[in-house]
This record gives C-alpha cells, structure tokens and sequence, in this order.
C-alpha cells in the first residue's frame, strides 16, 4: 500500500470536503422556512426569546458570516447544540450512528455475499437460463422501489405471517441478542436486496471479462477444476473495477438509509435526519449531511487503498 497514494487522496479530500460543506451550508440554510418558525405559534414563547435564540445561535448575522462561525467550530470539534433539543450535535449523531452501522453492516455483508455467487455463477453460465433468471431478478431489484420492498416485506413477514417484528430495533424489556437479529432481518434485507441488484451485474460484468482472457484458458488447460479458476483466478481480478461502486454504496448504506430506517422506525441517522428536516435544526441537519459525505470521500479513498493492493498497477496511479 503506497502511503503516497494514501497522503494524496487526503490533501485532495480536504478542498473537496470544503467545498461541499459550503454547498450544504448554503442550500439548508437558503431553504423556505427557519428553524424558529416552530415556535411562532406558540404564545408561551415571547418575541424576545425569539430573539435571544436567534442570537445564540448565530440566525442573525449575515449567511456568509454565520458559513465561517459554524465552519471554525466544527474544525475545533464543536458541532453546535440542536435547536430542537438543545442537546450537543455530536451527542445526537454519536446515539444514531450505531444502530445505523449495525444496519449497514448488515446489509452490506448479505449483499456482498449475494452478488459474489449470483454474479460468477451468471458469468460462469452466460447465456443460459440461469444468467437469464439471474439478470431478471437484479434487474427487478434495481427497478423496485425501496419503500415499496419495505413495505411489502414488512405486511408479508411482520403483519400477515407474525414471524419477524414489523419495527424497532428491540423489543422492550426482552431485548436479546435474538430479539435484536429478529428486529434486523427485515431491515437490513431490503437494503441488501437493493444493493445486491447492482454488485451483482458489476461482478457478472467483470467476470466476463476475465474468463475470457488467455491465463484463464490456460488455467482450464492445467486441469484446474472450474471452482478454482472462477475463484483463485477469475473473481480475485474482476472484482477490482467493482470496488469503487461497491464502495461507495457502502457508504450510501450510512447515508442513505433514510426510507428505510423511516418504514421501520429504526432509531438511526435516517431517522434522525427526518426529524431534523421537520424542526428545520441546521446544526443537526449539518453534521448528519458533513458526517454523511465524509463518509462518501472516505469510501473513495478506501476504494482506491484496496485497488491497489488488489492490483499492483495502480499504486503509483
């Protein structure tokens, strides 16, 4: 692993982080409404208290301004306090972050799992039924609707057949480690599903490639068994130009898992977002959308470390 490469994604990551934080300052705070317009209606909450949070939290001062206050806090650690709790930001995405880890990581290694065999086992019988039926079921997934698997799995498994909980992520006061797989399974199924579609026609793609190349049919020519050429030879090199888009859904599973985690009122940072999207809670709503692209940038750099390692070539790339 070249540790120039390495150095050289994060001094490019850093103007690129810049930049996007000033496009979600930008577009959360130009957006209609405000995040004290939840308390206008309320007659117990007086025009100069509206004030004074106004002014705490920085509302007043010009957009450009209040873009370098809350840029040099967040450098120095300080995400601010969320108006709609006036908790810590940090403390709000620290709670939601791991049942939304949990979540992902989940979802991630079913998916991973899923579209290695479907992927080498429709290269390794492309053009026949099984790559057909293969190639109809991921382009299903791509084509459906996350909420709508959501939802139909949900009546199917938690509603219609009682056999897994329909929401939450534990049962109270009988949480167990069963009780937490039970109320995963669905969750983490749907998302899974969605991208599973996807990896599975970058590895298929890939393999093609491969199993063409004359070092596979010299491999065949040596006798090796058709397992350990799809496997030792093929999948080890198709794999590499699908770890870019794999990795950077692994990210999007962190970040984009909102509709989901919403269908099964998951406590994670999808749901946090929502609720924070209602309030109009800048502070919050900023360090989910920062957390949710750092996480974007770190999976390409992560994307491009296991690249190279993968492939020699690129580590002076």
């Amino acid at each position: 692993m070249s540790a120039r490469l390495l150095l050289g994604r994060l001094a490019a990551a850093v103007p690129l982080l810049l930049g996007i934080s000033l496009i979600l300052f930008a577009v959360v705070h130009l957006a209609p409404g405000g995040p004290l317009d939840v308390y206008a209606d309320n007659p117990s909450v007086t025009p100069a208290a509206l004030e004074r949070l106004a002014e705490a939290y920085g509302l007043k001062e010009p957009l450009p301004v209040q873009y370098a206050m809350w840029l040099k806090a967040t450098v120095a650690g300080d995400w601010g306090y969320s108006i709609r709790t006036g908790r810590p930001v940090l403390t709000e995405v620290a709670e939601r972050l791991g049942p939304t880890l949990m979540l992902a990581g989940a979802a991630a290694a079913l998916a991973f799992v899923l579209a290695v065999a479907l992927g080498t086992l429709a290269a390794a019988r492309a053009g026949r039924w099984v790559d057909r039926v293969i190639d109809a079921l991921t382009l299903g997934g791509l084509s459906l609707p996350s909420f709508w698997l959501a939802l139909v799995l949900q009546y199917a498994f938690a509603v219609r057949l009682g056999w897994l909980p329909s929401a939450g992520m534990e049962t109270i006061g009988a949480s167990s480690f069963g009780d937490r797989l039970a109320h995963l399974a669905l969750p983490a199924t749907v998302l899974a599903i969605v991208n599973a579609a996807s990896w599975t026609r970058y590895i298929r793609a890939g393999m093609i490639d491969v199993l063409s190349r004359d070092y596979i049919r010299t491999a065949y020519a040596k006798g090796m068994s058709e397992r350990t050429v799809l496997l030792r030879h093929g999948l080890r090199n198709a794999i590499v130009p699908a770890i870019s888009v794999i990795a950077l859904d692994l990210a999007g599973l962190v970040s984009g898992a909102v509709i989901t985690e919403a269908v099964f009122a998951w406590p994670g940072i999808g749901s946090l977002f929502v609720q924070s999207m209602d309030g109009r809670d800048y502070p919050v709503l900023m360090g989910v959308l920062l957390m949710g692209s750092a996480a974007v940038v770190l999976a390409n750099i992560m994307a491009d470390l296991v690249q190279a390692v993968l492939d020699p070539r690129l580590r002076d790339g």
